[in-house]
């Protein structure tokens, strides 16, 4: 499942995938309980694909950032917790985005990127973090 099927709704915990329109909005499944809830158009979502982190120099996708942290744990659940310190968090996502801009991106969010990781991971949603459109490329091998 790509990042275009899964989203933040705030003022909700976790994340939810998409799973179907509706004519007023749509259908989600959280991916903590798998209760399905239906959104509206006036509820403020995100979706992940979407997202992106700021860095010194440009903004990295929330992709890139899920691919890092997946590599070094080595797929397993990250190795720092949500609700360790404010310096912990920011240690961490210096080794995982090292150009990470710390006057923009602030403890709540690493502390979001985290738990969002850990529930893909959780889910087994790591591995196919592939775009739509990544995946419609033709390969050049021949």
């Amino acid at each position: 499942m790509s990042l275009e099927k899964v989203i933040s709704i705030a003022g909700k915990p976790g994340l939810y995938k998409l799973v179907t329109q509706t004519r007023g909005g749509f259908v989600a499944e959280s991916l903590i309980d798998s209760k399905r809830i239906s959104v509206s158009a006036q509820n403020n979502v995100s979706v992940l694909s979407e997202i992106a982190i700021y860095t010194l120099n440009e903004e990295v996708p929330l992709k890139q950032v899920l691919e890092n942290i997946k590599k070094k744990e080595n797929g397993a659940p990250a190795s720092v917790k949500p609700k360790d310190s404010k310096d912990k968090l920011e240690e961490y996502f210096f080794g995982i985005l090292p150009e990470y801009d710390e006057d923009r991106v602030y403890a709540s969010d690493i502390k979001k990127v985290i738990q969002w990781y850990n529930l893909l991971q959780q889910h087994n949603m790591l591995d196919n973090l592939v775009d739509d459109e990544d995946a419609a490329k033709p390969s050049n091998e021949e």
